[in-house]
């Protein structure tokens, strides 16, 4: 499935392989929540993250997560029961997660190949993440040797907090927070 809709989509996939292991448990390390709060992965492809998310704690219904391909959609309501899975685009995200829960989202993952978009592109989905986790930032994975996102000119700081070399390709797990 993941590489079928990388065949048909590549620019809204970022690898044509889901993530390893390795990476799923850099990510788990470096997700933060508070006992109420959500996580949110935005991007979730197949699935194995938001699994790697379960498996390290998180709660299935404390776990959001967002996919705009419809059949990818499908198949995670499918092998992530309890999971909230919202099927539409992240750049929409104040309109997909409820008004009562914006602000109580302790991290945002996204999985979405930003680097691959112009700036105006990439704004709308961190003005999405700002809006539902105000001050939180994202985390962002990527295949980048450097940071993806230029970080300065959305006014964010940029902190590398792992590298998976044993990932295909290697990845690098980057931690966005707005500046100021």
């Amino acid at each position: 499935m993941f590489f079928r809709r990388w065949l048909a989509n590549p620019l809204q996939m970022g690898s044509i392989v889901p993530s390893s292991d390795a990476l799923c448990q850099r990510i788990v390390r470096h997700t933060r929540r508070a006992g109420d709060e959500l996580v949110v992965e935005l991007g979730a492809g197949t699935g194995v993250i938001s699994r790697a998310l379960l498996a390290g704690g998180v709660p299935a219904e404390r776990l959001y997560v967002a996919e705009i391909v419809p059949d990818m959609a499908a198949h995670l309501r499918q092998v992530l029961p309890g999971v909230m899975v919202i099927e539409g685009d992240a750049r929409s995200l104040p309109d997909l997660i409820p008004r009562h829960l914006h602000g109580r989202i302790g991290t945002v993952i996204c999985g979405i190949p930003l680097v691959l978009l112009p700036k105006l592109e990439q704004r709308k989905f961190i003005d999405a993440i700002e809006a539902v986790a105000p001050g939180r930032g994202f985390l962002h994975y990527s295949y980048c040797a450097t940071s993806p996102l230029p970080a300065r000119h959305h006014g964010l700081a940029a902190k590398r907090e792992a590298w998976t070399p044993l990932n295909f390709p290697p990845a690098s797990v980057w931690r966005y927070t707005p500046q100021g």
